[in-house]
């Protein structure tokens, strides 16, 4: 693993027209840059770039001799500005409704520019860190080798943007509003049948149940390491995912992009519902024949992408196999 790195991206103009000069910081691991084919890791709501290693967030898919094994790739993975993961204050976006996702899908781009990486052998993410994944792919159709959407849509739902909506009420009304956002989206991320299998009505002691103090210990954890200017931005980038606003159809714009597409959704997701994942696989094989679809089975919802690391990993092998990467211009050549 490398230390944060920091591109600066002087007078960035927004979608909605405002302007804004943005630090944007990255991390590397795995093979140096420009010598191995690189894989673009863009992480969820809470995460960051430090996407393997001992703290890494998704270790168990990112590493020497994982699924994505950092032997053969660099993996590379920005921080979306305002997370707050640089520990510099002054990099936390306040007028976070002037941000969109396309918006942190052009830093991304100006980034690579200056790092001058011109081809992707692969953009994976899972959560909001898919819909960037989405709205990359939208904006340069052939920067992309390999585009793997994790958990995640092209598009925000309505009913994605009702909890964004709730989310963002809770982040700028509540007395504690990491905490109470928090619980709230834990009920979101999981499923009822996997609160009942981990508790069973459970109780901690006679006045509180084990599923309240779970929530509480998560409402609690975030408060320690994430900060409201972070959650309120990162919730209005997943509330404004959608990459047909401003062009047409999704088929038309979709048809573009030249990239193999992975879908991986999760069959208990109630954040991202598995039928609006067949339903785009179904309209992109209509048009393009590179396009597959694998469906996590899990009774943890939304965060089995996060658990289930045995059924994904299986699901990206056939991708990441390490004979793949083993010479690199042929596989430069690929991208191109």
């Amino acid at each position: 693993m490398k230390d944060l790195q920091y591109i600066t991206i002087s007078n960035y103009v927004t979608q909605n027209g405002k302007t804004a000069s943005i630090q944007l910081s990255y991390q590397t691991f795995g093979q140096p840059l420009y010598d191995a084919p690189i894989v673009l890791v863009n992480h969820a709501l809470t995460g960051n770039s430090n996407v393997c290693g001992n703290e890494g967030w998704w270790n168990d898919l990112i590493g020497e001799n994982k699924c994505i094994d950092t032997n053969a790739y660099t993996v590379l993975a920005f921080n979306i500005p305002g997370n707050g993961y640089d520990g510099n204050s002054n990099n936390l976006i306040e007028n976070y409704k002037d941000f969109t996702a396309r918006d942190i899908a052009k830093l991304f781009l100006e980034g690579l520019k200056q790092l001058e990486i011109q081809k992707l052998f692969a953009v994976i993410g899972g959560s909001v860190g898919g819909a960037i994944a989405w709205e990359l792919a939208a904006l340069e159709p052939d920067l992309i080798y390999n585009l793997i959407p994790i958990a995640t849509d092209w598009k925000s739902t309505d009913w994605l943007i009702a909890n964004c909506h709730i989310q963002d009420a809770l982040l700028n009304n509540s007395r504690e509003p990491l905490v109470d956002a928090r619980m709230h989206a834990m009920t979101l991320y999981r499923t009822p049948e996997s609160l009942t299998s981990k508790f069973r009505r459970s109780e901690n002691t006679k006045i509180i149940f084990n599923v309240e103090s779970w929530l509480n210990h998560h409402g609690k954890i975030l408060n320690e390491r994430f900060n409201v200017s972070a959650y309120k931005l990162l919730n209005q980038v997943l509330r404004t995912v959608d990459i047909t606003r401003g062009r047409s159809s999704f088929s038309a714009v979709a048809s573009r992009i030249s990239s193999n597409i992975h879908i991986v959704t999760i069959n208990s997701d109630l954040f991202f519902k598995a039928n609006e994942n067949w339903e785009t696989y179904v309209d992109l094989k209509l048009i393009k024949d590179n396009v597959t679809i694998n469906e996590i089975n899990s009774i943890h919802g939304h965060d089995a992408f996060l658990i289930e690391f045995g059924q994904l990993s299986k699901f990206l092998a056939p991708i990441f196999k390490t004979e793949i990467s083993c010479n690199y211009e042929t596989v430069l050549k690929k991208c191109i």
